[in-house]
């Protein structure tokens, strides 16, 4: 059985050592393009190999995918696997901006077994494990339960033409923050229609689930974990009973995107 206080503990150094270095609080920080559009900064670096050691220590059984470490195909060895987006939006992170957030995810077979989401500069902890439900600050969570799509709440900066008939609330860069929204009820819906990685939304897509939220590829299907190729064509997490209907306005987009 695993500690969990000791994972709450590790996860919350890691947010405080990126916070020590998140130019909001004042910190210089150094920052790059890993490849063209993709940015990223010491502190998503410092926070991987942090995290890295002690979630190993922590559960050394465990595989090990995470967006700044090399791919080791070893992990599909591995019924345990930690999966971690040391800082999930690094463009806020960078901006000095506070919607970025530290995201640990431990799946078994598959499966989001707990997830957890730290953004200090919002002072806020979420943290869900499978059929224990979700919580924001120890607050239990109960998502969206919104009926009409028309008028759904989206965290957007702006919307394209075909979706007018939704309202836009504040967006964080971060997408695991923006699916947590759903799940605290400060949206409901949030959709993507890109090709993305499982660590962007492991932990957020276990809150979410555990809060009583629908939870899905941009096609309407489950989301499996540590697969080969671990990526998902967009994400969809909305007030389940407007989840069908967000699938068939996404639909064309989707198939389009995709190339199918």
């Amino acid at each position: 059985m695993i500690d969990s206080k000791r994972l709450e503990t590790i996860v919350a150094e890691a947010g405080k050592i990126a916070l020590g270095l998140w130019p909001g609080a004042g910190a210089e920080l150094r920052a790059w393009e890993k490849t063209p559009g993709s940015p990223v900064c010491e502190a998503d670096l410092a926070v991987d190999a942090f995290l890295k050691r002690e979630l190993g220590a922590l559960l050394p059984a465990a595989g090990w995918l995470s967006e700044e470490t090399a791919d080791d195909p070893a992990r599909l060895e591995h019924d345990l696997i930690w999966m971690v987006d040391p800082i999930d939006g690094t463009r806020d992170f960078i901006r000095g901006r506070k919607g970025w957030a530290v995201s640990v995810a431990l799946i078994s077979a598959g499966r989001p077994l707990i997830g957890t989401l730290c953004a200090p500069a919002r002072d806020e902890v979420w943290q869900a494990v499978a059929g224990q439900g979700a919580s924001r600050n120890g607050k239990v969570l109960s998502a969206s339960t919104r009926t009409e799509f028309e008028g759904a709440r989206v965290p957007a900066a702006d919307l394209m033409k075909q979706d007018r008939m939704l309202t836009k609330v504040d967006q964080p860069n971060s997408i695991a923050l923006r699916i947590a929204m759903v799940a605290a009820d400060e949206a409901d819906l949030v959709a993507t229609l890109r090709w993305g990685f499982e660590w962007d939304i492991a932990a957020a897509g276990l809150i979410a689930r555990e809060s009583g939220a629908a939870i899905s590829d941009s096609f309407g299907r489950k989301l499996d974990y540590n697969k080969r190729d671990p990526r998902a064509f967009g994400v969809v997490a909305s007030a389940p009973a407007i989840h069908a209907a967000t699938i068939e306005h996404l639909s064309e987009r989707a198939h389009q995107v995709a190339g199918k």
